[in-house]
């Protein structure tokens, strides 16, 4: 069921609620770029386990109305915003890649609504200290990143063009991506249906213009707007090592921030083996089970 919801400040967000309607409500917040659209459970996989599945396009991106100058703080008012229309009191939420720092937004600063929260090969904040945050990442993340710390204007720029480039042709965006993939990522990208739903997803996402994009790069170069290690509710961190979009390191600094995550750490999983993930994290999030690899792994900065 598609919703039109109207946020605090006047904008309008394109949610999509998928799975039983009357289940219990998870918050899926895509990855970058990406929309409502974006990797998802199956629906007969939301019914078996009762749940109700949220997505929306972030400010900028498919139908939703652009955010300029948003942080990453920002998504809360738009998640609550939602989940006042929806009539959800509490709900879970998750995030994978650039959406997961957002799900640890919504854990940081709206605890009392918030009942677990999984944050999927996520990035750390640009200011996260001992990190060295561009160590082990692949050549156009450090590039696009770079840009949008230093020259903002420079980066979108050239995302504009990128993205005209991907609306005329949305096989782009994959081939770009297939040069850096590691061998795990790629079969997973390789599988007939995850592309399929990675075409859609992209093409949404820049349906109408590459500020969601350009506005989600430059958020996670810039303050975050809070502190992970504020988080107090129960949290799950999942990684690949192998990650080179979002270099495990992020991770492991997080898990030595945020009290009483629950880290695990996957030894030959990369940064697509996070959608194959989706349906276990689910069953974390609802049913209060051990993490997906069932145990729970002790990890450190640094470890």
């Amino acid at each position: 069921m598609r919703n039109r919801v109207l946020a605090a400040d006047g904008r309008h967000l394109m949610v999509e609620r998928m799975g039983d309607p009357r289940g219990r409500p998870v918050f899926l917040l895509h990855g970058t770029p990406g929309s409502r659209l974006g990797p998802a459970p199956r629906g007969m996989v939301l019914y078996q386990r009762h749940t109700q599945l949220i997505t929306y396009d972030r400010p900028g991106y498919g139908l939703s109305d652009r955010h300029e100058g948003r942080r990453i703080r920002d998504v809360v008012e738009d998640v609550r915003a939602i989940a006042d229309c929806l009539g959800l009191r509490r709900f879970a939420v998750v995030g994978r890649s650039g959406g997961a720092p957002h799900a640890l937004a919504c854990a940081a600063l709206m605890p009392e609504r918030i009942t677990r929260t999984a944050a999927l090969v996520s990035l750390a904040p640009p200011d996260a200290a001992g990190l060295d945050w561009f160590e082990g990442m692949t050549a156009s993340n450090v590039l696009a990143y770079s840009t949008a710390a230093d020259d903002p204007e420079g980066l979108a720029e050239s995302f504009i063009m990128r993205s005209a480039q991907i609306r005329r042709d949305p096989v782009r965006l994959l081939d770009d991506l297939r040069r850096e993939l590691t061998d795990s990522d790629r079969v997973v990208v390789n599988d007939a249906g995850i592309r399929s739903m990675l075409l859609r997803n992209y093409s949404e996402g820049l349906r109408t213009s590459a500020y969601g994009w350009i506005d989600d790069a430059i958020a996670f170069c810039s303050p975050w707007g809070f502190d992970p290690g504020r988080i107090t509710g129960k949290v799950l961190l999942w990684h690949g090592v192998q990650d080179v979009f979002s270099p495990v390191g992020h991770s492991r600094w997080l898990a030595g921030q945020i009290p009483g995550a629950t880290a695990v750490l996957e030894p030959k999983a990369a940064h697509f083996d996070a959608f194959p993930m989706l349906p276990r994290v689910l069953d974390w999030l609802l049913d209060e089970r051990e993490p997906p690899d069932g145990t729970v792994r002790a990890v450190v900065p640094g470890g």
